[in-house]
């Protein structure tokens, strides 16, 4: 008979791959794939085409049919690269009443009840499916959910509802807000500062397009937010550029710069609308660069896209979190998840996870003995409404 571990021997296990987004997860996706196929569950490996050292796990325990509860996570974690930790980040140690460790809270804490979960689907014989999505990249700006979630389809059986992990002290979060991310390469046109009139200063053109980003969030939280909108923390959509280098030397318009821009736009926002002012801001400042020389120009490299978590009318998903958490307030976040991947895929999605947003990607990243215990509770209370083989 195969060995059945606990939530917590299952976690230790999972935080001891080190599986940094610009690293493999394979050891880990090989493991989870190993045991659950050890208890009989339908699992399947799906690697990325585009980086064969990745992959996702999709599983499927209960009958073979449409309707299933998605258990969403995913394996990834940030690096712990020049943070002080007290402990090994990739050995999960008690202290205190806390777990410490890399991913114990975003999200591997989770993910660990969600594979104890579906084994215990499959040991008590559930009458509705228990399935398990887990994806990768999603530190790198959600992108590895989307194929993943493509691959899903005809693969398994159709889910209904899915539950996004993401740490919100399990409380059911039923909104948050969507993104874009871009890299622009400003390509100006080289001459002596002195006579700066006559070239292009990529890093000069670049200072204007980030002055506008500076602009619009000032126009952004001047403005009175809608009913939607006036849920979030700033209720009003941001732009960010978060990094930025270029140029050669002093006396030298630059050649070269190169920034990321991107915003989080609360979900009432019309769908692309951001994208295309961005874009169209873009344009502007290359139709200007281009008048001075037409060698300029602006490159645009679309990073990732997360789409908002929308609150759903009478969602199942919220209605199974609350049911299960008691929790009946409203809860939205600023970040983005996977959640709207989900949602736009035709899945009721809600966010419900053990552990606090504000331990992601810290040194000593920790998640309580009492929210980890709050997450298997929920997970028993997530078994019970599976029904049994009876209720069939």
């Amino acid at each position: 008979m195969a060995k059945v571990l606990t939530p917590r021997e299952i976690l230790a296990a999972l935080i001891s791959f080190p599986t940094v987004s610009r690293d493999t997860n394979l050891p880990l996706v090989d493991w989870v794939c190993d045991y659950l196929d050890t208890h009989g569950i339908e699992v399947h490996r799906w690697p990325d085409p585009a980086q064969p050292h990745k992959a996702a796990v999709i599983a499927h325990a209960g009958p073979r049919r449409e309707g299933a509860v998605v258990l969403s996570g995913h394996t990834d974690v940030v690096p712990v690269d020049g943070q002080p930790w007290d402990s090994d980040p990739f050995t999960l140690t008690e202290r205190d009443g806390r777990l410490y460790g890399r991913g114990t809270t975003d999200m591997k804490g989770f993910d660990a009840l969600a594979i104890w979960a579906l084994v215990e689907a499959q040991r008590r014989g559930v009458a509705r499916p228990l399935q398990l999505a887990l994806s990768f990249d999603e530190e790198l700006g959600c992108t590895g959910a989307p194929p993943m979630i493509a691959a899903m389809q005809g693969m398994v059986p159709k889910g209904a509802s899915v539950i996004v992990g993401e740490p919100s002290m399990m409380k059911a979060v039923t909104g948050h807000k969507g993104g874009e991310g871009y890299f622009v390469d400003v390509w100006g046109f080289e001459v002596h500062s002195s006579i700066l009139h006559t070239g292009v200063s990529a890093v000069m053109e670049a200072a204007r397009i980030i002055d506008w980003a500076n602009r619009v969030n000032a126009e952004e939280m001047a403005r009175a937010p809608g009913p939607l909108a006036a849920m979030f923390d700033p209720p009003f959509t941001t732009l960010h550029v978060g990094t930025i280098a270029g140029g050669t030397a002093q006396n030298i318009t630059a050649k070269h710069c190169r920034f990321d821009i991107g915003y989080r736009a609360t979900p009432d926002a019309e769908p692309g609308s951001w994208d295309r002012r961005i874009r169209d801001r873009l344009a502007e400042a290359e139709a200007a660069m281009k008048a001075v020389h037409p060698e300029a120009r602006i490159d645009v490299d679309a990073r990732f896209r997360v789409p908002p978590l929308r609150p759903e009318e009478r969602g199942e998903a919220e209605g199974l979190a609350r049911a299960i958490t008691g929790d009946n307030a409203t809860h939205v976040v600023s970040y983005g998840t996977e959640a709207g991947q989900f949602q736009e895929a035709g899945y009721s999605a809600v966010v419900c996870g053990p552990g606090d947003i504000a331990q992601a990607h810290q040194p000593n990243e920790f998640i309580t003995l009492a929210q980890f215990r709050a997450g298997q509770d929920f997970m028993e209370g997530l078994l019970d409404r599976l029904g049994g083989k009876a209720a069939a």
